[in-house]
């Protein structure tokens, strides 16, 4: 039986904890946005996962995967941890590689991938502050700025995800 992507369990609803510390609430977005585009990949095999649905565009759901594996690790595993971890996907020569390089044969590995790049940024996470800074080239950054922009970029490629479902098997709203 060919490989599908597993279907996962998330609240239909945005994170319950609303008036919580800010830290709980921002690993609820994250928690919440990861499971959202494992949701709208869910039961797609390799060579729906790698349709670029929406021409010309090269992005695809296992780009998205892959985009946000890479995306997760530099902020978090090789900017702010300063983890000697290389780049997933990205390459100097190719630095569009995750999303054009997306190849069906390939989906199920990045799946496992994606899945312990998260695992791997959670622990990463564990005990950081949100005051706490690190510096970006010449730029000082707070943790807060940064677990912020994670989820700001999961939000805008799960609005892709959506439109990709959606003309892939007409799937909405996932």
């Amino acid at each position: 039986m060919a490989w599908t992507a597993p279907d996962i369990e998330r609240s239909e609803h945005y994170p319950e904890r609303r008036n919580e510390p800010e830290l709980e609430m921002l690993r609820d977005w994250l928690d919440w946005h990861r499971a959202t585009l494992l949701r709208k990949c869910a039961g797609l095999d390799a060579a729906q996962l790698a349709t670029r649905a929406v021409p010309p565009s090269n992005l695809s759901l296992l780009g998205l995967v892959r985009h946000m594996s890479d995306t997760e690790r530099g902020w978090v595993r090789q900017t702010y941890r300063a983890e000697q971890a290389p780049d997933l996907y990205y390459r100097a020569d190719a630095p569009d590689a995750d999303f054009a390089e997306a190849d069906p044969a390939a989906a199920e590995e990045d799946f496992e991938r994606y899945l312990a790049e998260c695992r791997a940024v959670d622990a990463a996470l564990e005990g950081a502050e949100l005051d706490e800074t690190f510096t970006l080239g010449e730029k000082t950054i707070s943790v807060r700025w940064m677990w912020q922009h994670l989820v700001e970029e999961y939000a805008r490629h799960n609005g892709h995800a959506d439109l990709i479902r959606e003309v892939i098997d007409g799937s909405t709203g996932l």
